[in-house]
């Protein structure tokens, strides 16, 4: 498990606003916490597309979505139903430029 994977996890059970069902996410945390810890931090993809300016447009096995940058959340690695692919590096640098605009004071 390495930042950039793509796996299939279980986000149930959810409360409110967050994010449900069984969806693809990619990974977020750093390897040196995805190697040491039994937990990951995660964003989940969706196929809902929003023009919120902490979601990424992306395309993932060919279907059109973004990640939403908005449901970050640590997950036990028991959550993760199996890895699906990853993303680019030119992605990944998207995704991790976008957390430290949305996380700077």
């Amino acid at each position: 498990m390495v930042r950039g994977d793509v796996y299939m996890v279980d986000l149930n059970p959810t409360k409110g606003a967050e994010i449900r069902k069984t969806r693809p996410a990619v990974i977020i945390s750093p390897d040196e916490m995805n190697s040491t810890l039994k937990t990951i931090i995660i964003t989940p993809l969706t196929s809902t597309i929003r023009a919120y300016p902490f979601r990424i447009d992306c395309t993932f096995q060919k279907k059109r979505g973004q990640i939403a940058l908005d449901q970050i959340r640590s997950l036990d690695k028991k959550r993760l139903i199996k890895k699906m692919g990853n993303f680019s590096t030119s992605k990944m640098n998207s995704i991790l430029n976008k957390l430290s605009v949305i996380f700077s004071p």
